[in-house]
C-alpha cells in the first residue's frame, strides 16, 4: 500500500491506543521518518488529530454499522476503521476513495478483516454525520448530557464538569465542547527584555496576541525551527498560560518584591516568562520541579536569566533551607491537574482521563497550595493555577484552603489581567475558556497571605 499520509496517521493512532503515546510527540517523529511532503504531513496531521478528537462518536457509529461493540473488533482493524470513518464523515475525501484506501490499509494490517471492514465502511457511507447523530445520540430533552457527549465527542463526566463550571448553562457548555474540537493555533511567547511580540509576529508571519502583550499567533509552520525559539528569545506557550503567569507579577504588592518562586515549574514555560520579567524588575526566581528530566527542561528554559532550579518536591516549601518559610514575595503554584483545559491540544487525553484520577490529584493540589502559603511572606501573593475548569480542581481547592484557616484571603484576579479583557466573570477568581478567549481553559486564583 503506497499511501504514506494514511499509513503515518494509522501508525500514530496505533501508538496512542496501544502504547499510550501522545500524538503531539509521536506524530512529528513518524512524519520525519516517512519523509512526508508538506501536503502529506498536513493530511496525516488532520487524519490523526481529527480521528482522536472524534473517537467517541466514531466508535458509536462503527459499532452500529458493525452490529457489534467496537471493543470486540481487533485493535489493528479498529484503528483503521476509525481512520476510514473519520474520512467519510468529516473530510472532503470522496466516499469511494475513503473506503478503498481504508480497505487497502486493513488488508495490510489485518487481512482477515478485509471483507468485514469493507461492509462496515459501506454502511457508514450511506449516511452523513448529521444523519448518523440522529441514530446514535441520546434524545436531547431526555438526556442532555448524553446528547452533548455524543454530538461533541467528550465523555459524559467531562461534559458534567464543564456544565458545572459554566453555571449549568447547557448552551454555553455546547460552545465550550465544540471549541475543544477546533484545531488550535500555535501561540508563541516573546520573552520580555529579549524579544518584542510585534517584531516577532512580523518575522514569523504571525500576528500579535489579542490579550497577552507577549503573545504571537502562528497559523502554520514548525515553531521549533524558528531562530527566536532556538536562541531563547521566545518559546511556545498558550496565551492563557502567559496571562495567568503574568497576572501573578502584575498584581500589586506592598513591601519587598525580590524573591519569586515557581513551585511546579516543569517543563518551564511559565518559569521562562517569569524569569524574563524578573530580570527587568531586579527580582530572582527559584524554580522547583520534582522530576529530574523536567527539572533539566526548566534549566534550559531559564538559561541566562536570574533564576535557579531545584529538583525537589514542591510540598517541602516552607520546610527546607532552600525554600524557607515566609521566604518569598510571590509564589506560583501551577498545580498538576487533569488537563481538561487543554483537550483541543491533546485530543487523546479526553478518552484517557477518568474520574478516578481526581482524588489523588486534588490531594496533591491542596498540599502544594498549603506549602505555597507557608513559603510566601505575610502580605505576599500566591497564584494558584490549573489547566482545568473542573470545579473540584479550581474553586473548591481554594475554598478549602481558606476554610482550613491558613491565614489568607482571595484578591480579585481580574484586575491583574489586561484592561478591557472580556469574559472574566464576576471574580474574584478567573476562568479562561477556548470559546471565550481562544486560550486553553486556565484557572487562576490570587491569594494574599494575611498572617
Amino acid at each position: 500500500m503506497d499511501d504514506p499520509a494514511r499509513i503515518t496517521a494509522y501508525q500514530a493512532l496505533l501508538a496512542v491506543h496501544r502504547d499510550e503515546a501522545y500524538a503531539n510527540l509521536i506524530l512529528p517523529s513518524l512524519m520525519r521518518e516517512a519523509g512526508l511532503s508538506s501536503r502529506d504531513a498536513a493530511f496525516a496531521t488532520e487524519l490523526t488529530y481529527g480521528t482522536l478528537r472524534h473517537r467517541g462518536t466514531l466508535d458509536a457509529i462503527i459499532g452500529r454499522a458493525a452490529e457489534r461493540d467496537v471493543a470486540r473488533i481487533d485493535p489493528p482493524a479498529r484503528d483503521a476503521l476509525r481512520l476510514g470513518a473519520y474520512q467519510l464523515l468529516h473530510t472532503r475525501v470522496p466516499s469511494h476513495a475513503a473506503v478503498a484506501s481504508t480497505v487497502d490499509l486493513v488488508r495490510s494490517v489485518a487481512p482477515g478483516a478485509t471483507g468485514f471492514a469493507n461492509a462496515v465502511l459501506r454502511r457508514i457511507a450511506e449516511k452523513d454525520i448529521d444523519a448518523w447523530l440522529t441514530v446514535v445520540a441520546p434524545n436531547e430533552a431526555e438526556d442532555p448530557v448524553g446528547h452533548l457527549a455524543m454530538v461533541h465527542n467528550h465523555p459524559e463526566w467531562i461534559v458534567r464538569a464543564f456544565r458545572d463550571a459554566l453555571g449549568g448553562d447547557l448552551a454555553e457548555t455546547a460552545r465550550a465542547l465544540a471549541a475543544d474540537n477546533d484545531r488550535p493555533e500555535v501561540h508563541l511567547c516573546a520573552r520580555p527584555g529579549l524579544g518584542d511580540a510585534a517584531e516577532l509576529a512580523d518575522r514569523v508571519g504571525g500576528s500579535p496576541g489579542a490579550f497577552s502583550p507577549y503573545a504571537v499567533y502562528l497559523p502554520s509552520g514548525a515553531p521549533g525551527e524558528l531562530a527566536e525559539i532556538r536562541q531563547g528569545r521566545a518559546h511556545v506557550q498558550d496565551e492563557g498560560s502567559q496571562l495567568v503567569a503574568a497576572a501573578l507579577v502584575e498584581a500589586p504588592l506592598e513591601g519587598r518584591d525580590e524573591q519569586w518562586l515557581d513551585l511546579c515549574a516543569g517543563p518551564g514555560g511559565k518559569a521562562g516568562l517569569l524569569a524574563a520579567i524578573a530580570a527587568q524588575r531586579g527580582a530572582y526566581l527559584t524554580a522547583v520541579e520534582v522530576t529530574e528530566q523536567r527539572a533539566n527542561m526548566v534549566v534550559n528554559a531559564v538559561k541566562g536569566l536570574p533564576a535557579k532550579v531545584l529538583a525537589m518536591d514542591g510540598r517541602l516549601a516552607g520546610q527546607e533551607r532552600e525554600l524557607p518559610e515566609a521566604g518569598f514575595d510571590r509564589v506560583l503554584v501551577d498545580a498538576p491537574c487533569t488537563g481538561l483545559g487543554s483537550l483541543r491540544r491533546r485530543p487523546e487525553s479526553r478518552w484517557r482521563k477518568q474520574p478516578s484520577d481526581l482524588p489523588p490529584l486534588t490531594k496533591l493540589q491542596r498540599e502544594l497550595l498549603t506549602a505555597a502559603l507557608l513559603a510566601v511572606r505575610p502580605g505576599g501573593l500566591v497564584a494558584y493555577v490549573t489547566c482545568s475548569p473542573h470545579p473540584v480542581e479550581t474553586k473548591l481547592a481554594v475554598t478549602e484552603a481558606i476554610k482550613r484557616g491558613q491565614g489568607c484571603e482571595l484578591i480579585d484576579a481580574r484586575a491583574a489581567f489586561p484592561a478591557g479583557m472580556p469574559g472574566l466573570g464576576d471574580g474574584p477568581t478567573v476562568q479562561l475558556w477556548p470559546h471565550r478567549h481562544g486560550t486553553d481553559a486556565m484557572f487562576l486564583a490570587l491569594l494574599r497571605r494575611t498572617m
